[in-house]
């Protein structure tokens, strides 16, 4: 299945990538978690920034979801530091 990634603010910056469209991704990988983790594969410094250690949000389609939300063909999926203001 192919799906379309992108990544904000600090996480971009650590990993020095804005977007990856229509990647391919393994079998087995069905959820936004399952993404995560097979991303974290790909380097230390892919697992130091979105490890599981991390306070991350992620997003389908624009939309917060947890770990567990399945993916669809073409989806976006989106990864970006918890937002805090005040």
């Amino acid at each position: 299945m192919q799906i379309n990634l992108r990544f904000f603010a600090s996480v971009r910056e650590a990993l020095n990538v804005a977007e990856e469209p229509n990647v391919e991704v393994p079998e087995g990988v069905a959820t936004v978690g399952d993404v995560r983790r097979w991303l974290c594969a790909r380097s230390p410094v892919w697992a130091e920034t979105l490890g599981e250690q991390r306070a991350l949000r992620m997003a389908l389609n624009h939309e917060m979801v947890p770990a567990g939300t399945r993916l669809t063909p073409g989806c976006e999926v989106a990864f970006f530091p918890p937002v805090t203001g005040g």
